[in-house]
């Protein structure tokens, strides 16, 4: 590798390897198939050999992504999972993400650090309500969305009425790159529209491991297939004439989303899905700071952190920064500068991260994602940078809906509880609030929804051995508001006023006919809403 006479990577090396990278996330309603498609996608690169399923059915193992005992237990995703493998000498940064809508707070951080997202789409049930909410952060983001029509094994809805939907509901137009051969239950291959040619899937054991796949040409895919692929290819030419073909600066641009067909439980589609991704879908480009300024990907090394994690290695205790490299080279043991502190942070402990599983990593290149460990001085939305400085956009906190009071069973066990609290609010699973009133023994936990309290309480009893009490709090809705307001607020009936552990104050309402109340009795009180913007 050419290098400067420094030791570190020229700027030509800097921006060959960020053109080779490919960092995503995968996102749907919960229930799609996200992490089987993530796990089908790191099979069909070989570099696991076996695919798992969330559901454990006979035969095939957790997945490697859902690492959390309440992931494998309920068959859901929690927390976010970053794999990086490599495939056609690209590397592939993939960021699976919480499929509950309780965790969209944790989902949006994610989408914050990737570069293109593979919406996932039943084919039974359509665009859903959470499928629409991250369509929208990305629409937001300029993120391009390739869209991928999963379970077409299984009975769903007509191909072409699934196009009107994605049209009607997102504004995009849908450009296939593959059509199903055989209707929705009757999944026998797709159709490469650009080549024409008819690619036929063979079931394997479970979906466990890949696919067989078999290339024909028109006329032997007829012969085949008869009148299944006569009436794909009939589809494929209305599409035509709607002129609903791939291109790339429209994709690119967020008029146009590239539509394929798979089956991620039987590994149908999946290899086609990867090398769609290579060709297409964005590599690593200079990212703009928080004035809008792009940061080259040759410049001096930046990053920002998306995602703290803790409990991935029980023997340790050990906190996990995850950082989106920007720009230059990261070299593990270097000494960058903290944006928020303006200090020094020593990366000595840096580890590449493959679902639970990590391993030593001394470089990574714009677009990779890196986890620096026992980073206690980091948190979520905090930029890291050598020589000249840059910030990068802030990633906004959702306002809290659901609110309880948590306090130690044990007060033997303060000090673990403390700690435990502590580290749940670093990582952004509830948001943590307090007040003189409650003081620190029995402060409030705020959530996006509901079920981040079970994981607050699981985690508390399991990784800090501070086994704790919830009592639900009678609000509904958070303001941020001003140390001048809070007499005022304190007075009101069905009110309180806690401070966040950053610094914000938070006005708790019981609903927002309260709000309205207060609002009407006392329109100088500043009551802002928390937005996610």
């Amino acid at each position: 590798m050419a290098v400067t006479s420094a030791g570190t990577p020229n700027p030509a090396t800097i921006r060959r390897e960020a053109a080779r990278r490919r960092t995503f996330a995968v996102i749907s309603h919960p229930d799609a198939g996200k992490s089987t498609l993530t796990e089908a996608l790191a099979l069909h690169a070989r570099v696991i050999g076996q695919a798992g399923a969330t559901h454990g059915k006979g035969g095939r193992r957790a997945t490697v992504s859902d690492w959390m005992k309440m992931e494998q237990d309920r068959g859901i995703s929690i927390s976010s999972a970053a794999l990086q493998f490599e495939y056609r000498d690209t590397v592939i940064n993939l960021l699976d993400t919480p499929g509950h809508a309780d965790f969209s707070e944790d989902t949006y951080r994610v989408l914050s650090a990737v570069d293109c997202a593979v919406m996932l789409v039943d084919a039974a049930k359509g665009l859903e309500v959470q499928t629409m909410k991250l369509f929208e952060v990305c629409r937001h983001r300029n993120i391009p969305i390739i869209t991928v029509i999963n379970k077409w094994d299984r009975p769903g809805l007509d191909a072409l009425a699934l196009m009107d939907e994605v049209f009607e509901r997102t504004g995009l137009t849908p450009t296939p790159l593959t059509w199903p051969v055989g209707q929705s239950g009757d999944f026998r291959g797709v159709l490469d529209r650009a080549g024409g040619t008819f690619t036929r899937f063979t079931r394997t054991d479970g979906g466990a491991t890949i696919a067989g796949e078999e290339t024909l040409d028109a006329a032997a895919a007829e012969a085949a297939e008869g009148e299944a692929f006569t009436n794909a290819v009939e589809e494929s030419e209305l599409l035509d004439l709607e002129d609903q073909n791939h291109d790339q600066e429209a994709f690119l641009a967020g008029r146009t989303t590239p539509v394929m067909f798979a089956s991620a439980v039987l590994n149908f589609g999946v290899h086609k899905l990867l090398d769609t991704l290579v060709d297409i879908a964005p590599a690593a480009e200079a990212r703009p700071d928080r004035d809008g300024e792009p940061r080259p990907v040759d410049a001096p090394f930046s990053g920002f952190v998306f995602k703290v994690q803790a409990g991935m290695d029980t023997n340790h205790r050990d906190r996990l920064a995850y950082i989106r490299v920007c720009s230059g080279v990261f070299e593990r043991g270097m000494v960058v500068t903290h944006a928020s502190t303006g200090k020094p942070f020593a990366t000595k402990y840096a580890q590449q991260v493959f679902g639970r599983d990590r391993e030593v990593v001394d470089e990574a290149f714009p677009g990779d994602v890196v986890g620096l460990v026992n980073a206690s001085a980091l948190r979520v939305g905090d930029s890291l940078y050598l020589d000249k400085k840059v910030v990068f956009p802030e990633i906004p906190t959702f306002s809290p809906e659901h609110f309880m009071v948590i306090r130690a069973k044990d007060s033997s066990k303060y000090k673990q509880f403390r700690r435990g609290i502590q580290q749940l609010d670093h990582e952004g699973v509830v948001q943590v609030l307090r007040s003189d009133l409650r003081g620190d023994q029995a402060p409030v936990v705020g959530a996006v929804g509901p079920m981040q309290f079970e994981v607050a309480e699981d985690r508390m009893v399991n990784e800090f051995n501070a086994p704790c009490t919830l009592e639900r709090l009678n609000y509904s809705l958070a303001r941020r508001t001003t140390p001048e307001c809070v007499s005022t607020l304190a007075r009101e009936r069905s009110v309180e006023v806690l401070s966040r552990s950053d610094g914000e104050l938070l006005a708790l309402f019981s609903d927002r006919w309260r709000l309205a109340g207060v609002e009407r009795e006392h329109p100088d009180l500043v009551l802002e809403p928390l937005v996610v913007s």
